[in-house]
């Protein structure tokens, strides 16, 4: 799998998951019905427990980008919100604001209030 860890970041290992398999979908690597490892798998992978990826791919699935079945494990569901070019756009736009912001000694506080700006800006949904 294509999933790289840096254990050294301040980002949660679930988050780092979480935003490389987003990434992925936008740049077309993944798409609708394409299979993702098993949480055991991907866990034994990359050096993380089971907890960690499940927590990944749930959040993916409230996301409503992947599916999470018993008999064919997790695979790419890309609802109508996700389209391809809609998560290319939020990727173009938020990644030079974020190594900006980080450049400039932003802490975390601050840059997660940023990406909620930027987030509202796309229209994000809220937390139901």
């Amino acid at each position: 799998m294509f999933i790289k860890i840096d254990f050294t970041s301040d980002m949660p290992i679930y988050e780092q998951i979480k935003n490389q398999i987003i990434e992925a979908v936008a740049r077309g690597e993944l798409q609708n019905g394409d299979s993702l490892p098993s949480i055991r798998d991907l866990a034994s992978e990359i050096g993380v427990n089971m907890h960690t990826v499940a927590k990944a791919y749930n959040e993916l699935k409230d996301m409503g980008l992947i599916a999470i079945n018993k008999k064919y494990g997790a695979y790419i569901a890309v609802s109508k919100g996700y389209n391809k070019e809609f998560l290319n756009e939020i990727i173009e736009e938020v990644t030079p604001i974020v190594a900006k912001a980080i450049c400039k000694g932003m802490n975390k506080n601050e840059l997660i209030r940023l990406i909620e700006t930027i987030f509202d800006s796309f229209g994000g949904r809220e937390d139901e």
